[in-house]
């Protein structure tokens, strides 16, 4: 087996297996957060005693290792992963630390993590190690071999920015849409299937829900909660109250921030989905056979000096909901001046067509174009369908 030497102290070495690392101990992540369950190997071949039996590193004063974080550390021993290997490994779990939340707990329910400490007599492990972790912390693993020689490494402790999604943009309705929130940090049993809950709400209903967030298996961060959107039915337990185009928006809280932040800063994080089928921008409404007509609703090719026309066209409203419009009229000269700019605003029901038109007087001779626009509002000019383009030709 491959050997390299690590300096350790000042005119000590200890002859150790190869690895990816220049220590010769290794974590299974760069960071974890304060309840995470952290592997250790260390790479020992000269303490692979008997090659046709599986050893142990940690037992004697020969191979102390100890296992720490802030304020906290207890003796530990690992196993050979298997005869013949010098490779022994073992994990620790972090445990947390109650009192950084308080009695509102990390959801504001008060629910914490255990925050305890492995009692070990003479040495805990290679697996069945509790310590305690705060937010900002780090854990150190510490080998000592042939008497005050020592080896040690370390990993950061952190706390994360957690994350809300839905796994769709949207939904049908009457179905069933998935929230997904994913922080480490609420992974607070590492052997269990963690659970807190979650605001979400509709348009329709801005009072919303409480939805139980559930892990999807233990030890993974990642939490995924059931909404069943309903037309028909009141808002109760994880079934939401919509009407189609409604936006459904899941907040989460996250109450476990790394730093700059404080163990009391919290942040509301929010994700949103449609209910219904989603109608691209420009296709919310349609707007078409725009024409030139006289006061009589004659089609004109032609229009003569100081002559009433009416610039007009069909809108359609193509949303399953009540559609707000501001129906605007521009009227440029070939220089490309505007003249004119007039607009009617109103409402339309679901599907329903309107045939829209602004008056106009042009004063004088020349070649006219005449832009129909349909947004929102006037002050929210967002375009509900592509602009259609006219010429006039005014003699």
């Amino acid at each position: 087996m491959p050997h390299n030497v690590f300096s350790v102290t000042p005119g000590q070495t200890i002859s150790l297996a190869a690895s990816n690392s220049s220590s010769p101990i290794q974590f299974s992540k760069k960071t974890f957060s304060w309840t995470d369950r952290v592997y250790i190997t260390i790479y020992a071949p000269d303490f692979n005693s008997d090659p046709n039996m599986i050893d142990e590193i940690g037992v004697t004063t020969d191979d102390k290792i100890t296992v720490s974080t802030s304020g906290h550390s207890i003796p530990y021993r690992l196993v050979e992963t298997g005869p013949n290997t010098g490779i022994f490994s073992g994990y620790v779990t972090l445990t947390g630390d109650p009192a950084l939340k308080g009695t509102t707990g990390v959801d504001g329910q008060g629910t914490n993590p255990t925050g305890i400490q492995s009692t070990c007599n003479p040495t805990c492990g290679p697996t069945n190690g509790f310590l305690p972790s705060e937010g900002t912390d780090g854990i150190t693993v510490s080998f000592e071999y042939n008497r005050d020689q020592v080896v040690t490494n370390s990993a950061p402790i952190s706390w994360n920015v957690g994350s809300v999604e839905w796994l769709q943009s949207s939904y049908p309705l009457s179905s069933q849409a998935t929230v997904q929130i994913t922080d480490p940090d609420m992974n607070l049993n590492p052997d269990a299937i963690d659970k807190f809950d979650t605001n979400v709400w509709s348009d329709s209903d801005s009072g919303g829900i409480k939805l139980t967030m559930t892990e999807t298996g233990p030890n993974t961060g990642i939490f995924q909660g059931t909404v069943y959107l309903t037309t028909d039915l009141r808002s109760s337990g994880n079934r939401l109250h919509v009407t189609s185009g409604d936006t459904v928006t899941a907040e989460y809280t996250d109450t476990t921030l790394p730093l700059p932040h404080s163990p009391s800063d919290q942040l509301r994080i929010t994700a949103t989905t449609v209910a219904g089928t989603i109608i691209p921008p420009l296709e919310q409404v349609a707007s078409s056979n725009g024409k030139i007509v006289d006061s009589t609703g004659k089609i004109l090719d032609k229009v003569n000096v100081n002559q009433q026309i009416q610039i007009v066209s069909d809108v359609t409203n193509q949303e399953a909901k009540d559609q707000p419009f501001a129906y605007l009229v521009q009227v440029q000269d070939n220089n490309g001046i505007t003249v004119s700019l007039s607009w009617i605003t109103g409402s339309m029901v679901s599907k329903q067509t309107l045939n829209l038109g602004q008056s106009w007087l042009p004063t004088t001779a020349g070649t006219y174009t005449a832009q129909i626009f349909v947004w929102q509002s006037i002050n929210n000019p967002n375009a509900l369908s592509p602009p259609l383009t006219l010429q006039i030709q005014v003699r």
